[in-house]
């Protein structure tokens, strides 16, 4: 069975992106009759006129009722969410379900599957029991469906496409929380790039930014930053020894050519539906800092490409960051800055972006304030921190007729406390709902499934094989080498003439220094021409310092 993005599966055979959609459930007037007092204000609140996404069926005083559907618009998808939850208790599922209605509205989604279960997203469910009884509680009418799939790894690490960035532009502020940096450290490391883009050294792996930061602090290099604080040895210590600790947990290969080009993130299926890309990652799970950043540097990579296009009827893309308190965890004042600038902007991009976590006091005040969907799952209540985390978390909810706290320590394994934004933007009220039930594989496929669908990709060919082309470190390795040999060749001339005039030895003319013999040689003075006329004397970079890279 195929498993690639160019495939349907089977049992699938849509004409149009709504066709491939489960028909959604509405709210009718038999279920507002059927409802009294705060239920049917509830209900209410969910009975949406246009396109919306079907998360499940309201539950009150214990009973669910498959008459009053809970839903999120589409249109709104774009103002971003949460999915929160305690371990078990059902919040990859909630984000499979999302990804599938989103898959069949056209809509392409991104998501990371950090614990290698989501890949079943490519396959149809297995009917059962308890699909038919879940599905029957909640008023779906469940069909098993295969969505459209590419899967990506990082740098080539585990299955999937190899997804790698440039140094140049993963950018300063993305690379210092990867490597762990401290504030000074941090600016330091942005001068280091503020040289090579002003010299025009590419950066392109590792070992060209290690071959500028050698450069910076020799005998030859210091005076290059002088003028604009400099470089100090200790500094630039820790971050070549950071940079080689990096490397040798096997993390080299995520920076390279050739570069991502996350435009392939917009991709439709031939036969409309959006395709779903998923990043495999569980053999990198001991990294937790390199894949949230990674999936930082693919959305702040999205922000700078993708043109202002206000609200749409529905989003370009939906992002889902899983794990999310990763990201922030041990974050710098700069890098929470930039990802609250870039959330907030993205929106008018036409991208949604959703986090799932555990609880919501992992993401800042200020990112939560953005996230106008909400989905959270049971969460428990066992110390006297979870008891703290639970009062935090009903805190953030609208006021509701429900007890939230007993509420949210009594859901079910695929229960949830809802709240959305409407079509009219404003909160919806608090709805505890019975999820619906997943219509692909809940688990992975397997791993010769996986394979084929990765290399039948269009863009395994594109993105498979690293390039090393020519960048910083082979020209400053070939212009000290040169330096090198002109220097002895000089000597050589100049002890010629002292044999051969005898003590009348004429005044040694001084040696310019390796930077001034780097700056002024032939290959630094062609690549600088070539560089003031494409992008400027500097390139331009985003709220991340990531660099604006010219599309193919």
């Amino acid at each position: 069975m195929s498993v690639s993005e160019q495939s349907e599966q089977p049992g699938d055979t849509p004409a149009t992106p709504a066709a491939a959609a489960t028909p959604p459930a509405r709210a009718t007037p038999s279920a507002a009759a059927a409802l009294t007092g705060p239920a049917a204000e509830i209900a209410a609140g969910y009975a949406f006129e246009g396109a919306a996404l079907d998360l499940g069926a309201l539950l009150w005083d214990g009973v669910c009722h498959p008459d009053a559907p809970i839903r999120v618009p589409l249109p709104v998808l774009n103002r971003h969410g949460l999915v929160a939850g305690a371990t078990g208790t059902g919040k990859t599922k909630t984000l499979q379900l999302i990804a599938e209605q989103l898959s069949a509205q056209g809509v392409p989604v991104f998501l990371a599957d950090i614990k290698g279960d989501v890949s079943g997203i490519s396959t149809p469910g297995e009917d059962g029991e308890r699909v038919r009884e879940r599905a029957a509680q909640v008023g779906q009418s469940w069909a098993a469906k295969g969505f459209p799939c590419a899967f990506y790894g990082l740098g080539g690490t585990g299955p999937g496409i190899p997804v790698r960035a440039t140094v140049t532009s993963f950018g300063p502020v993305l690379l210092s929380k990867v490597l762990q940096l401290n504030q000074t450290q941090e600016q330091s490391l942005g001068l280091i790039f503020h040289y090579a883009d002003a010299k025009g050294l590419e950066l392109v792996d590792l070992k060209d930014l290690r071959a500028v930061v050698a450069f910076l602090v020799s005998d030859t290099g210091k005076a290059e930053l002088k003028g604009i604080g400099g470089l100090s040895t200790a500094t630039a210590g820790v971050i070549l020894r950071a940079l080689t600790a990096f490397e040798q947990q096997g993390t080299g290969g995520f920076f390279g050519e050739p570069e991502f080009d996350t435009a392939e993130l917009l991709r439709t299926a031939e036969d409309g539906r959006g395709i779903v890309s998923v990043l495999e990652l569980p053999s990198v799970q001991d990294k937790p800092q390199l894949f949230s950043t990674f999936l930082m540097w693919m959305l702040a990579d999205l922000f700078h490409d993708l043109p202002e296009v206000g609200d749409l009827e529905k989003p370009k893309l939906v992002f889902f960051f899983d794990e999310a308190h990763l990201l922030f965890s041990g974050a710098s004042k700069a890098f929470l800055e930039s990802i609250t600038q870039t959330v907030r902007l993205i929106r008018s991009k036409g991208v949604g972006v959703f986090f799932v976590t555990q609880t919501p006091k992992d993401v800042p005040s200020d990112v939560l304030a953005q996230l106008g969907n909400r989905v959270q799952h049971a969460l428990r209540a066992f110390t006297p921190d979870d008891e703290k985390a639970l009062r935090a978390t009903v805190r953030t909810f609208p006021k509701s007729p429900y007890d939230l706290e007993e509420v949210l320590t009594g859901l079910g394994t695929g229960e949830a406390v809802v709240t959305v934004l409407s079509e009219r933007g404003a909160p919806t009220p608090v709805a505890v709902t019975r999820l619906r039930a997943p219509e692909s594989l809940m688990g992975p496929v397997g791993a010769a499934a996986l394979d084929a669908a990765v290399q039948g990709s269009p863009l395994y060919g594109r993105y498979a094989e690293a390039v090393d082309r020519e960048s910083a470190y082979e020209r400053l390795t070939a212009e000290q080498r040169a330096a090198e040999a002109a220097a002895l060749e000089a000597a050589a001339r100049e002890a010629g003439k002292a044999a051969g005039e005898g003590a009348r030895a004429p005044r040694k003319k001084e040696e310019p220094s390796l930077a001034e013999q780097v700056v002024g040689s032939g290959i630094f003075t062609s690549l600088a021409r070539s560089i003031g006329t494409q992008v400027g004397r500097e390139i331009s970079r985003s709220v991340f310092g990531t660099a604006r890279r010219r599309r193919r």
